[in-house]
């Protein structure tokens, strides 16, 4: 190893513990405590923990009823809600397993996974969901009942479960232990089928506990969040968990065009997300400045957030930066705080490294974004950068148990009681990622002073034709930060240099072509090729290729009429690429950058 740091721990999970116990003690102990906020009629009313874990006993005794047996596998298909939850806990109130399923999977991913899984039962939230994929459910040997959200499935498992007696959930309980599997996360699958990753009870309870302790005042009790990432994702199920076990107020939303209007009446103090998202709040707060006339004042405001940022982490705030920060709070700051509903502390961003700019721009806006690191495998977060230890760039030191090391060749290797013991029914790639006690991540990375730097990842790493070793991550994420930009690829596996496809954001068209005084019609087909655009976008490459050595550094681009998304396949639900099947896609572009 060439460098390894730990973080000390003396959290015990007793072997009869799980997810569970916590609902039942506060059920007990304090019924009135409020640990939702459901939306009813457009407003948020709180749910307190009699109510939801009444609704939870209820769900789970409607499952026993429907014939789930202890360790059966149960899969839930649908976007984030309050219903997403209550079925979560009442699965494992039946002492069975959640499959995760997302929202937005092909049917032939979810043909896999529900066989793979061997699911008995599927709640999808919709007819659509269930037409979508009749014929995988109706093909699916093990799967004995699909039910829909939206057409009263939980009232209807509720009034199966009428009958079944309370000593029957006892004894599901007194039968569990912490070394149960709780869920099955499946892999997004960026390169080859998706693997069934098993996160058992104690995975969560140390993931809960130890991350309560890294992040502070983001997981204490009283405060409030609200969820709007895919629950399928392990960072937003640990969140949920995390907010139970800690009396942290959850909300949840899947109306992402309303979002800021749900942010402003939810009002959390608490805002996680992936790196995507905050580069979005940031790029549409700068387009709207420049269709307002207003550009240069907004990035004046960005540069004095960032020299804030940078000198309050050297302890070396002068009068003048302090001044003209004061301005711009009132100018530029302000508001982005309360575009986050005004009460917001702070914010957690974990799926991918956010970068250094963003990260410093938020902080001196008053927004700390507090970057983490985690796999599936690790039951979400490893590291965590918080309010008294935190360096921007980084994604944190080890959260309480976990210790992190960096291996000869720059891979990053973990240990700790979040580590998943394997792969459903694969020993094989089981084998592979658990070696010598240590988790092989995948991920490039360096230490210092005990925090993670996570540098690329060691199978997207370009070697070009002249042996050079290219991470794409820095350059991709530069390049993005370019308000025009949607989505960025670097290229140059076995090539003579490297080269890039770069897409348009739809969402910043409109304002573009006001300014430059085009028809607001216009295609993007023949934006690509307006001289203007091209000149911004070049200078966004050129500002990447400051980053990097010349032998790195983008020699071509192309700019693409069409975006990747999520619906052709070509990014995760976390808006990560889905780097071969871009590559598949648009081979005729990559070609044509080498001609």
């Amino acid at each position: 190893m060439q460098q390894q740091y730990a973080t000390p721990s003396d959290l015990t999970i007793d072997d009869k513990a799980t997810t569970v116990d916590t609902i039942l003690r506060y059920r007990a102990e304090r019924p009135t405590m409020p640990l939702f906020r459901k939306r009813s009629h457009n407003q948020w009313v709180n749910v307190t923990a009699k109510h939801f874990t009444d609704e939870v006993d209820a769900v789970a005794k409607g499952l026993i009823a429907s014939g789930v047996q202890a360790g059966d596998r149960v899969a839930i298909l649908s976007s984030t809600r309050y219903e997403w939850t209550v079925l979560d806990y009442a699965i494992w109130r039946a002492g069975a397993c959640t499959v995760a399923i997302y929202e937005t999977s092909a049917p032939d991913q979810v043909q896999w996974i529900l066989e793979d899984s061997g699911a008995k039962l599927l709640f999808v939230e919709n007819h659509e969901h269930y037409t979508r994929h009749l014929r995988v459910i109706d093909e699916t040997p093990t799967l004995k009942e699909t039910l829909v959200i939206d057409d009263h499935a939980l009232p209807t498992v509720t009034k199966r479960g009428a009958k079944t007696a309370d000593a029957d959930l006892d004894q599901r309980q007194a039968n569990a232990l912490s070394s149960d599997a709780a869920t099955l996360i499946y892999t997004s699958g960026t390169t080859g089928r998706p693997k069934g990753v098993v996160l058992t009870h104690a995975n969560f309870l140390a993931e809960t506990a130890a991350t309560r302790d890294a992040v502070g005042a983001g997981m204490r009790e009283g405060k409030s969040t609200l969820l709007f990432l895919p629950l399928a994702h392990i960072f937003a199920r640990v969140v949920a968990v995390g907010c139970v076990e800690n009396g942290v107020i959850l909300g949840h939303t899947n109306d992402l065009t309303n979002l800021v209007a749900d942010l402003g009446v939810f009002k959390p103090n608490y805002v996680l997300s992936v790196p995507r998202v905050f580069e979005k709040v940031y790029n549409s707060a700068k387009q709207k400045a420049y269709d307002g006339g207003k550009g240069s004042i907004f990035d004046k405001a960005t540069d004095t957030a960032i020299e804030y940022s940078k000198a309050t982490a050297a302890g070396k705030v002068g009068l003048g930066l302090k001044l003209r920060h004061a301005v711009f709070d009132k100018l530029v700051y302000g508001k982005l705080r309360d575009a986050l509903g005004g009460q917001c502390e702070g914010a957690i961003s974990g799926g991918a490294p956010l970068g250094a700019r963003l990260g410093h721009f938020f902080r001196g806006v008053g927004i700390p974004v507090y970057e983490g690191y985690g796999l599936s495998e690790t039951t979400a977060a490893v590291t965590a950068n918080n309010e008294e230890n935190q360096k921007v760039g980084s994604v944190g030191r080890p959260i309480p148990g976990v210790t992190v090391a960096i291996a000869e060749d720059g891979e990053v290797l973990l240990k700790g009681p979040v580590v998943f013991g394997g792969y459903w029914k694969n020993q094989a790639a089981t084998d592979d990622a658990i070696r010598d006690g240590w988790f092989h991540t995948g991920d490039i990375g360096t230490l210092d002073d005990g925090y993670l730097f996570i540098t690329g990842r060691k199978k997207e790493l370009i070697v070009t034709a002249g042996g050079k070793n290219v991470s794409p991550a820095q350059l991709e994420d530069t390049i993005r930060a370019h308000p025009m930009v949607s989505q960025c690829l670097v290229v140059g596996d076995n090539k003579p240099f490297i080269a890039a496809l770069i897409t348009i954001d739809p969402e910043a068209v409109p304002g573009w072509l006001d300014r430059h005084d085009l028809p607001a019609d216009t295609p993007i087909s023949d934006l690509v090729e307006n001289a203007d655009l091209k000149a911004e976008i070049d200078a966004a490459v050129k500002e990447a290729n400051t980053k990097v050595s010349n032998a790195e550094a983008i020699k071509k681009f192309s700019i693409l009429d069409t975006d990747f998304t999520i619906d052709t396949g070509e990014l995760t639900p976390t808006m990560k690429l889905k780097r071969n099947v871009i590559h598949d896609a648009h081979k005729e572009a990559i070609a044509d950058l080498y001609t």
